[in-house]
C-alpha cells in the first residue's frame, strides 16, 4: 500500500446513528468516533464524508445542514448525493461519482484511498473507484454481509471491522506499515 491519501467515510450507521437516516440535530456520533477521526487527522490523512441523502431532493432537509454537521465533526470536505435511487445519477452509491469528483477536486489517486462504510453500496462504490474497502458491522453492516452479500459477491472487503474504531485501527496499521516500508528503503 502506498501512502494513504484520504479516507472516505459513510455517515449513517458507520460513524453514528443506526441503519436509519437521522437528520442533523437528531444524529449522534458513536462514543469512539470523535477520537478515531482525530487519530486519522493527526496522521495527516484527509477525511471526506460521502453519503446518499435522498431526503434533500424530497425537500425534507438541506444539503448545507449535512455539510455543516460533517465539517463540525472534523471532515475536510463532504460529498453528498441528494438524488432518489430511481434518478439514475452517477453520484449515488453504489456508483463511484462522489469518489471520482473528490479525486478530481483534490488530486487524489483513489488506489491510495480507503472507503469505510456499513452498506454493500459503500463497498461497490469503493470497488468501482479502485479504493481499499472496509465494511463496519454497525448500522446495516451485518445485513451487508448476510442478506445483501449477493449484491457484492464478486468483490471482497479488504477488512471487516466490528465498528468504526476497529476500522480506524486497521487504517492506522496500514499507515504505520507504509511509514515503516519507506524507512527501510
Amino acid at each position: 500500500m502506498h501512502k494513504i491519501e484520504a479516507v472516505f467515510i459513510d455517515r449513517d450507521g458507520t460513524i453514528g446513528g443506526s441503519d436509519e437516516v437521522l437528520y442533523p440535530g437528531e444524529f449522534e456520533l458513536f462514543p469512539y468516533t470523535e477520537n478515531s477521526l482525530e487519530q486519522l487527522k493527526a496522521l495527516g490523512i484527509r477525511l471526506f464524508g460521502f453519503t446518499n441523502q435522498p431526503g434533500i431532493s424530497r425537500g425534507e432537509v438541506t444539503k448545507e445542514v449535512f455539510v455543516k454537521e460533517m465539517i463540525d465533526f472534523g471532515f475536510d470536505d463532504v460529498y453528498i448525493c441528494p438524488h432518489q435511487h430511481t434518478d439514475g445519477c452517477d453520484c449515488r452509491k453504489p456508483n463511484p461519482g462522489m469518489l471520482l469528483k473528490a479525486a478530481k477536486k483534490n488530486q487524489l489517486n483513489l488506489s491510495h484511498c480507503i472507503v469505510i462504510g456499513d452498506r454493500w453500496s459503500d463497498l461497490l462504490a469503493g470497488h468501482h473507484a479502485g479504493c481499499k474497502k472496509v465494511l463496519v458491522l454497525t448500522g446495516a453492516g451485518n445485513e451487508a454481509l448476510s442478506k445483501y452479500r449477493y449484491k457484492w459477491s464478486d468483490i471482497e472487503a479488504d477488512f471487516i471491522a466490528k465498528d468504526f474504531e476497529d476500522a480506524v485501527n486497521y487504517v492506522i496499521s496500514l499507515h504505520g506499515k507504509e511509514t515503516e516500508d519507506r524507512a527501510i528503503r
